[in-house]
């Protein structure tokens, strides 16, 4: 009898961890939607309906973001980082505008390689050299950085007249919807997405468990560089050129929007592909919403840090020792 005793006990406990852990899971779902509606209602009302009535412009915003969030939420399932997404941008744009001269097909194929290129470079040195991801990252942001300060020195760099052509929210809205639902398929439906949050729970684990783990980092790295190189297509055909600041503090409103989402920076099993569309939308809203009132740069930037802050501390996994891999 005190063993059946025992094991009722065991049983109610575990009963009560597991009821814990899904209402802890459905908060993390359900916060970042609420916080939507909510900003989205607060900068409305505060603007007398200016944000319903610009919300073409503002949506117009969003596109380079959760396109290249997308390669970016990739990365930090694994529990890596990538810093470099802005210097991809604007590498990867300016030879769209550079090609887009010969051929516009052969420009957005130029742009994916480039990022692609960039991405290897990252994932060699991540993965061969075993240097930490943020540190390979914030050296290859620095490097094309200048690299892009350079190509635009004299003037910035334009491309071809059928660029600008074909900028129609129709297309933008299209290729978005398309990015996003191969993208979900694939991380929600096969191995690929499976894999990717064994390596963020525990990249021991996820050695033992027959997973290819250095491999698996390499290819994901390369698979972000050439998602955020077709997301300077959006970018190019936006402008028609690309300046020296071009994709400049991408990777910082990458970060924030992932975060806003519900994104943990740990990566693992808690993450939700939500979070990139949630997280890049809420961003947009927020960042609009706060020139429309007429705030000013440090104060905007001040209180998006104090809810980036805050989204920190809600969300950050406690329980993963190893924050950045």
């Amino acid at each position: 009898m005190p063993s059946s005793s025992a094991e009722v006990s065991t049983t109610t406990s575990l009963d009560e961890e597991m009821k814990k852990a899904r209402m802890a899971t459905a908060f993390r779902t359900i916060l970042p939607i609420i916080g939507l509606v909510a900003i989205f209602i607060i900068f409305n009302v505060i603007t007398n309906g200016g944000m319903v009535s610009s919300m073409s412009l503002v949506i117009s915003q969003v596109y380079p973001i959760i396109i290249s969030s997308m390669g970016v939420f990739f990365i930090m399932t694994m529990g890596g980082l990538d810093f470099s997404q802005g210097s991809i941008l604007g590498l990867a744009a300016i030879v769209i505008c550079v090609v887009s001269r010969v051929s516009l097909p052969l420009a957005i194929v130029a742009g994916i390689a480039t990022g692609a290129g960039i991405g290897a470079i990252n994932g060699f040195f991540y993965v061969n050299r075993k240097i930490k991801s943020f540190i390979v990252t914030i050296c290859t942001m620095f490097l094309f950085r200048g690299l892009i300060k350079y190509l635009t020195s004299d003037s910035p760099v334009s491309g071809s007249m059928d660029l600008m052509m074909i900028d129609t929210t129709g297309l933008k809205v299209t290729l978005t919807v398309i990015i996003l639902a191969i993208g979900f398929v694939v991380f929600r439906f096969t191995r690929f997405g499976t894999d990717l949050k064994a390596i963020g729970a525990g990249e021991k684990a996820a050695k033992f468990a027959g997973i290819r783990t250095d491999r698996m980092k390499f290819w994901v790295y390369v698979l972000s560089g050439a998602i955020t190189g077709f997301a300077a297509f959006f970018t190019a055909i936006k402008n028609g050129s690309v300046t020296a600041s071009g994709g400049n503090q991408l990777e910082t409103q990458i970060l924030i929007a992932l975060v806003l989402g519900g994104m943990p920076i740990s990566g693992g099993a808690k993450v939700n592909f939500l979070n990139i569309i949630v997280g890049s939308f809420m961003y947009v809203i927020l960042q609009s919403g706060l020139n429309m009132m007429g705030i000013s740069t440090q104060m905007n930037q001040l209180i998006q840090g104090v809810i980036f802050l805050v989204f920190v501390f809600i969300f950050a996994d406690r329980e993963a020792t190893d924050v950045v891999k």
